[in-house]
């Protein structure tokens, strides 16, 4: 297991070489969200890519931007933050979501209420899979932040496994097949929840 210090430096370097993202960056700070943070799948996805030695990346089914504001938990400001960064970077897959907001939905979309959240992090925590609950922000002085509640080593390790802090197995294999997870990165290793070594979540 590689310190997370490591990780953490392959991570910024790989970003920072990465133009486009830098300025998906760029612009998300400019339309500043409160508390926001991109991660998700498109870190994922940068650092598979890489660790697969691919020359064409793969492409992405959206650009999750987290933000945080508990003054207004109507649908329509995702909408509205989503139409800002539109304007500023056109054809990209944007997709805002209030952390402070979720838990009013989440029963409707995934069948089980849940506690609402207390940041922007606290939500990246939360997501599906352990190696994709990571999220970066660039700060003012440019330096990058990375936040990562279950830790780099998954992400750079290529394990797929449940963040059992939300999602069911049941949600987990399904997002399993319908993302073709295995598919698109071959050297990745799935860790079913009976075999559930290593998490730090």
């Amino acid at each position: 297991m590689t310190d997370n210090r490591q990780y953490e430096h392959d991570l910024r370097a790989l970003l920072r070489a990465t133009h486009w993202f830098m300025q998906a960056l760029r612009v998300v700070r400019e339309c500043n969200p409160p508390d926001w943070l991109v991660g998700g799948g498109v870190i994922r996805t940068l650092v598979w890519d890489w660790l697969h030695d691919y020359s064409t990346p793969t492409p992405l089914n959206d650009i999750d931007v987290a933000y945080f504001d508990s003054t207004d938990l109507q649908p329509k400001r995702d909408l509205e933050i989503e139409r800002t960064l539109y304007q500023l970077m056109p054809h990209m897959p944007w997709q805002a979501k209030n952390q402070a907001a979720v838990h009013l939905w989440y029963e409707r979309k995934f069948g089980f209420p849940v506690e609402p959240l207390s940041s922007s992090a606290d939500g990246v925590g939360t997501w599906p899979e352990t190696a994709t609950s990571v999220a970066v922000r660039l700060l003012a002085d440019d330096q990058l932040l990375i936040v990562a509640p279950c830790g780099l080593n998954d992400l750079f390790e290529l394990v797929c496994r449940r963040n059992p802090r939300r999602v069911t197995e049941q949600i987990f294999e399904q997002r399993l097949a319908d993302k073709q997870i295995v598919k698109k990165w071959p050297k990745v290793r799935v860790v079913h929840d009976h075999a559930r070594e290593g998490s730090s979540c």
